[in-house]
């Protein structure tokens, strides 16, 4: 049982000023004997491990590891899963309670604190923890039996829990996956097309759905899902990724532009991902998709001359050398891969039968790299 008065508590902020506010806040409204500071989550961490801590304070966002990374290793860390932890937010985004939702956080503090709001949340996580109900008692008692290899003990267990509360989606997720290491499927998706109906947020179960209908090739189904996570967080966007590449790669190009499409409009100004998927695109031959995202990085970053390049080659993938042409000028300008971009104005110039321009750049190429094989077998051509 966690007495508030004499419990230890851990406060994990980045600002040394919150671990101050908190810190007092909480003398003066008589909660927790001994009081813990960490900076970041890996020290939060470290500082669980030396010292027995009955409830943590934990900020969002940190360096080095954030709030929901640190929550994420305590609920996997049998020691210290079942302590209870609020996570502090000045963030409106609604990745925030969504990500940290799904690894069990047992409240949510808004900035700027109050001395009220803090009392009211600890109080009700407290009083949680040291009266669980018997739904989560009973998924307490699954998790044990798995871990002890008693599958058939632990569905029932679930199955139990999910009785007393039928609209719980984390609950019926759950079992799902119980299910689905017991090798009963069908059981496994039912479980997790009712948490998706009961919970329109559950990003992790449409996860699961998503990669559910991947491995039985219903590709339009996953893609669905794969959508609809997209709409909810920004967690498994490298996953999402992945499977746009993979049905590239698959000749799914209209599901593949579907999926990344719908990634690339919630990214805003992410240039290094949009990048990452413009190469990915190319390389795999979706070029009118890639033009189209090329065009918008080229307007919402007209600074860097290195999309310039690859303009450039994308418009001479598609046919058009004026374009290319025009681009390829650009990036060499700004010196941006010069060898390459001059072999490819010397090549673009030749097909059009100027060959004194194709010569000077030609020239300029042996200068760089004497033994350059395509320049001085274009020459030869010449």
């Amino acid at each position: 049982m966690i007495d508030m008065e004499n419990m230890s508590v851990l406060i994990v902020d980045d600002l040394k000023s919150m671990r101050t506010i908190i810190k007092k806040t909480l003398r003066n409204i008589n909660i927790g004997k001994d009081i813990y500071v960490a900076e970041n989550g890996k020290d939060g961490l470290r500082v669980l491990h030396e010292t027995r801590i009955d409830l943590a304070i934990v900020d969002w966002k940190m360096p080095v590891m954030n709030g929901a990374q640190m929550l994420d290793a305590i609920r996997a860390e049998p020691r210290f899963r079942d302590m209870p932890v609020l996570m502090v937010t000045a963030e409106c985004e609604r990745d925030v309670v969504y990500e940290v939702a799904e690894i069990e956080v047992d409240g949510y503090l808004l900035k700027p604190l109050t001395p009220v709001m803090l009392e009211e949340k600890i109080r009700a996580a407290v009083e949680k923890a040291n009266a669980p109900d018997d739904a989560t008692l009973l998924v307490r008692k699954a998790r044990t039996l798995d871990e002890s290899d008693k599958l058939d003990l632990a569905i029932v267990c679930q199955e139990r829990a999910v009785k007393l509360k039928p609209h719980a989606s984390r609950l019926k997720r759950n079992l799902g996956v119980l299910y689905g290491k017991a090798g009963r499927v069908e059981d496994m998706k039912r479980c997790l097309l009712e948490a998706a109906a009961e919970n329109l947020q559950d990003a992790v179960t449409r996860h699961m759905l998503s990669q559910y209908y991947w491995k039985k090739k219903e590709w339009m189904k996953a893609v669905r899902y794969s959508c609809e996570v997209l709409s909810l967080t920004n967690r498994f966007n490298d996953h999402t990724i992945e499977e746009g590449i993979s049905l590239l790669k698959m000749q799914q190009n209209d599901l593949a532009v579907t999926l990344l499409s719908k990634l690339v409009n919630k990214l805003e100004k992410h240039l290094e991902i949009k990048e990452k998927i413009l190469d990915l695109c190319v390389a795999n031959g979706e070029k009118e998709f890639a033009k189209e995202l090329l065009t918008n990085l080229l307007k919402d970053f007209p600074g860097n001359h290195g999309l310039h390049f690859k303009a450039g080659q994308i418009y001479e993938a598609l046919g058009d050398d004026e374009k290319a042409l025009e681009y390829y000028l650009e990036a060499n300008k700004n010196m941006i891969e010069p060898i390459q971009t001059k072999l490819r104005i010397a090549h673009i110039y030749f097909s059009k039968g100027k060959i004194i321009q194709a010569d000077d750049f030609l020239s300029e190429v042996l200068r760089l790299d004497p033994e350059n094989e395509d320049a001085l077998e274009l020459r030869r051509t010449m």
